[in-house]
């Protein structure tokens, strides 16, 4: 895998596993309770203790979603109105909690994952799920879950994307705000698949600004550190492109510049950010690349690895 997949690949990691699991092989769908039995452990709610976070195989698919279920009504009570920084703590822990617990139903239901894009049917142009994979998306459903296509064959099951902002919207302080706000827009669309950009070059280059402008603005902020990552994977596929839509055009070792269309863009970009570290470095590749010297000593002088944030911008 090259690097430009790789740096690619860092949002999804970003938004997926944050702890990791044990590879024990746990218990699938196929002993899924039905939504009856939920109802009857409903009324046992008070009492439910939430499975540990470690993946087991004692536990089953259905003990990962009535722990999701759990923790989500118990963080919508606790989440106040007039304790912001309060409700900063409780969504990091939150997010911690469910992005293992959905790390563990991706290693429990991971035959079905693998198998999921051979559920669709060209011909209507749908899925057509058999009855288990039918039973397993309500439940994910309930759990505010859902299958989610990311490209190359592989499929995911993910929190929907307004999720965390639906439960902690004016509850926490203004850093907190914007980037759950932020995150929950971006996950809207699928960002690449199958080393393609799915979403548009203005798009790309206003993500990069809104990150650059989020550090500078939330400077202390515990979120930075992400934010920083954000930035830097963005500012790269900003510049570079990835793979299947580059923003050059490069035959063997000869550089023939960069695209048209990422010009005009490059344009756009340094007209409504002129002062900004990403419009430094947008100024510096268009030099280059006019300059006709070789793709790895472009690299080398833009050199986006020495990120010195202590001097920003």
């Amino acid at each position: 895998m090259n690097s430009k997949i790789k740096n690619s690949l860092k949002f999804l990691l970003i938004f997926s596993v944050m702890f990791s699991c044990k590879k024990e092989e746990p218990k699938t769908s196929e002993n899924l309770v039905g939504s009856d039995t939920i109802s009857v452990k409903n009324s046992q709610e008070e009492s439910f203790k939430p499975i540990d976070t470690t993946c087991s195989a004692k536990n089953t698919t259905q003990d990962y979603i009535l722990s999701l279920q759990w923790y989500q009504k118990k963080t919508e009570k606790d989440a106040t109105n007039d304790l912001p920084e309060r409700n900063d703590r409780l969504y990091d822990d939150y997010s911690k909690i469910r992005n293992q617990y959905i790390a563990c139903l991706n290693n429990a239901e991971s035959k079905i994952l693998e198998e999921y894009v051979n559920y669709y049917d060209s011909e209507s142009d749908s899925y057509k799920f058999p009855e288990n994979v039918k039973k397993l998306k309500s439940e994910l459903e309930k759990a505010g879950l859902e299958f989610w296509e990311i490209g190359e064959g592989y499929t995911e099951i993910r929190s929907l994307p307004n999720h965390y902002y639906s439960i902690f919207k004016d509850k926490v302080t203004a850093d907190y705000e914007t980037y759950i706000y932020q995150l929950s827009k971006e996950e809207e669309v699928l960002y690449q698949g199958d080393a393609a950009l799915n979403i548009s070059w203005k798009e790309l280059g206003n993500r990069t600004i809104f990150w650059e402008n989020f550090v500078k603005k939330y400077p202390k902020s515990p979120l930075v550190s992400n934010a920083k990552e954000f930035y830097n994977n963005y500012l790269y596929d900003y510049l570079f492109g990835l793979d299947n839509t580059s923003t050059f055009n490069l035959i063997g070792e000869v550089n023939y510049g960069l695209n048209e269309e990422n010009k005009m863009e490059f344009r756009r970009f340094l007209k409504e950010n002129p002062n900004s570290n990403t419009a430094k470095k947008v100024k510096q590749l268009i030099e280059l690349f006019d300059s006709k010297i070789s793709y790895e000593e472009i690299q080398k002088r833009i050199n986006l690895e020495e990120r010195n944030w202590e001097k920003y911008p």
